[in-house]
């Protein structure tokens, strides 16, 4: 397909009769598809470009990140055996501070990139949602949660509580870039995979695999819409049962009267009134370990994991790397990281 089809099929798609909505429908997506795989955003008058257009090519750009050196810190080389181990017990400790510099370098990174720029900017939000917002005339607003993974770290501790009410629109994604140091515990941090996924996707998955009741609730925000923004609230909660077996049967029956047993999660206020009586009729606890993004089982994520753990560097993968360096024995180590030091 060409460029001027492609203008063709834009004009037909704003000006196309709905007396023949399968062609007009046809016709769209076909656009879409173009200008998200085989097009330059720039060549495009600003009116044509959709929100779905700018995430589809900033995640390409996010993506093309793996093996980028980001000269954000630089960790120096141990100089001695004694430092060598004591480096393996902290390093881990310098994930969330190493982690935000590379947050807010992908901002800088997006503005740098020829295309969605020539329409609007990327801003970061510290704090707010998301991370990154590509700010134009475009609505919905696109944007990216960015959460950057220490692989050597047990688990992607980052955590998502947005509510799917507020994802409706598709219009954020979550991007987990997974980082070491060039030479596993010295040196510039250095992007060794990157997972872009729905941040829909990511609420759907997290309420499916926590939502249980009576044993787990899952309960959306109140509609703070009337507040100002910094006081609205979009997270969801978890709340784990911590009632008496006589309570837990109680439990059961209302779930099973009320018809929650038979339904899915859903984020609708006849649903949520159900499951908040629910809530205040037995003792329920706050979760703090709710929605960590390690725990959901999301299936695109879970395959990244496998794939970070297995990439091997320096003739170890980094599932072998984080066995030693995590380990209590100093001798193994050293003689692993012994070519990393010479």
């Amino acid at each position: 397909m060409s460029a001027p089809n492609v203008i063709g099929l834009v004009v037909a798609k704003t000006t196309y009769s709905f007396e023949h909505p399968v062609i007009y429908m046809r016709c769209w997506h076909n656009v879409v598809a173009f200008l998200n795989y085989e097009t330059s955003l720039s060549v495009l008058p600003v009116s044509f470009l959709l929100s779905e257009n700018i995430l589809a090519a900033a995640s390409r750009q996010l993506r093309s990140l793996i093996g980028q050196v980001f000269d954000v810190i630089t960790l120096s080389k141990p100089k001695t055996n004694d430092a060598v181990v004591n480096l393996t017990k902290i390093i881990s400790k310098l994930s969330p501070l190493v982690g935000n510099l590379i947050e807010f370098e992908m901002v800088d990174f997006l503005n740098s990139q020829h295309g969605s720029v020539d329409f609007g900017t990327w801003v970061r939000q510290d704090p707010g949602f998301p991370d990154a917002l590509f700010v134009s005339h475009i609505k919905p607003s696109p944007g990216f949660e960015i959460k950057a993974w220490f692989p050597l770290a047990t688990e992607i501790t980052a955590r998502f509580r947005e509510s799917q009410y507020r994802l409706q629109h598709e219009e954020t994604n979550i991007c987990i870039l997974a980082w070491l140091p060039e030479r596993i515990i010295f040196g510039r941090p250095q992007i060794i995979d990157v997972c872009v996924v729905s941040a829909l996707s990511v609420a759907e998955s997290r309420d499916l695999h926590y939502h249980n009741p009576p044993d787990y609730l899952v309960i959306e925000p109140e509609d703070t819409s009337s507040r100002t923004k910094n006081l609205q609230q979009t997270n969801t909660a978890g709340y784990r049962f911590q009632g008496t077996e006589e309570e837990l049967r109680d439990a059961k029956r209302f779930v099973e009267e009320s018809g929650l047993a038979n339904e899915r999660y859903r984020t609708e206020l006849p649903y949520q009134n159900h499951i908040r009586e629910l809530r205040a009729l037995f003792p329920y606890r706050l979760d703090t370990n709710f929605a960590k993004i390690d725990r959901i089982d999301h299936e695109q994520i879970e395959r990244f994991k496998n794939r970070v753990m297995g990439t091997r560097i320096n003739e170890h993968t980094i599932r072998e790397w984080g066995k030693v360096l995590l380990g209590e024995n100093d001798e193994d180590k050293l003689e692993a990281l012994t070519r990393l030091l010479i």
